[in-house]
């Protein structure tokens, strides 16, 4: 059964870093386009960014610039690097597919706050 894995999130002060890491144990990682995701509390899950096999990279206007999201198809991981963090990037930061496979997995709480 496929699974996906976050990691890294945390507590961060605005300004700050974090690298988000999403690990996939199914056996196609290399052929789909991945995405990050991200659920603030009493929103909609967002696309925030998505990398191609070809490694071309997209972002949502309100993360561009400063987020980067990148690939590892050997370990089969999509990480998410996550610079100059602001309130409003509190969320559950999710990775998938795009288009998304009808499950998440956990996901991974990320916190900006002074």
């Amino acid at each position: 059964q496929v699974q996906l894995v976050e990691s890294g999130g945390g507590l961060v002060q605005p300004g700050g870093s974090l690298r988000l890491s999403c690990a996939y144990s199914g056996r196609m990682f290399s052929i789909y386009v991945w995405g990050w995701y991200r659920q603030a509390p009493g929103g909609q899950r967002e696309l925030v960014a998505t990398i191609t096999r070809g490694a071309m990279t997209n972002y949502a206007d309100s993360v561009k610039g400063r987020f980067t999201i990148s690939r590892d198809n050997a370990e089969k991981t999509v990480y998410l690097q996550m610079n100059s963090l602001k309130s409003e990037d509190t969320a559950v930061y999710y990775c998938n597919k795009s288009p998304s496979y009808d499950f998440w997995g956990q996901g991974t709480q990320v916190t900006v706050s002074s």
